[in-house]
């Protein structure tokens, strides 16, 4: 690893394992796709949902303002973390309630620090962040809430519903949960038995990674 210069591939490893150190119980995903932009982590927490935005000091700013935009869509709260190179102006590019993790490198590898906590996202719609998650997790979030099958809709039809039944006092914790026990082997199956059933394409399986795409 450079002794000055890091890239993404430097930083992704050290930051999971100082994001599970930092905020406890959590679970990480990778590249979410989000309108024209991919999120480079989503972080689930017991009652939110996190994106975090890497910038080495390899990358620059070029996309920065439209991924901002797409964040702000889907996740609760919202970082950022630069490389040292960065560090002086990011907070000049993200909005002020976004968090800030800087990353340097050190003899014992990249080294956090917190130079600005997340808040909530005054942004973000809840449509959006429902849609995180599969048709199945919605239906398991149906049935907690004691609410209509509704089978033959949309899924789009069902998160209105969802958003317009449950408090989100009470949803949050049912989201971060849903997306805690998501088995990917396991909801394939359930996936493709309600596709089938529903006269739909099955999903077809995708390669292990040890960090799963959400």
């Amino acid at each position: 690893m450079d002794a000055e210069i890091l890239r993404d591939r430097d930083i992704r490893e050290p930051l999971f394992a100082y994001l599970e150190e930092s905020f406890g119980k959590i679970r990480i995903f990778e590249e979410k796709r989000m309108g024209g932009s991919r999120a480079d982590v989503v972080m689930v927490t017991p009652e939110t949902v996190v994106g975090i935005e890497i910038k080495s000091d390899a990358d620059s700013y070029t996309r920065l303002r439209s991924q901002v935009e797409d964040y702000d869509r889907y996740f609760d709260q919202n970082y950022v973390v630069v490389g040292t190179s960065h560090a002086r102006h990011i907070e000049e590019h993200v909005p002020e309630y976004w968090g800030i993790i800087t990353v340097e490198s050190e003899e014992g590898g990249p080294d956090f620090y917190v130079l600005r906590t997340a808040n909530d996202n005054p942004h973000r719609d809840r449509k959006k962040k429902l849609s995180l998650l599969w048709r199945p997790e919605l239906v398991h979030i149906q049935q907690l809430n004691d609410m209509p099958k509704y089978a033959e809709k949309s899924k789009e039809f069902v998160i209105d519903k969802i958003l317009q039944r449950v408090p989100e006092e009470t949803l949050a914790p049912q989201v971060s949960e849903e997306l805690f026990e998501r088995d990917y082997s396991a909801i394939l199956e359930t996936i493709n038995a309600y596709r089938q059933a529903h006269g739909q394409k099955k999903r077809r399986k995708r390669k292990r990674r040890k960090y799963k795409p959400i």
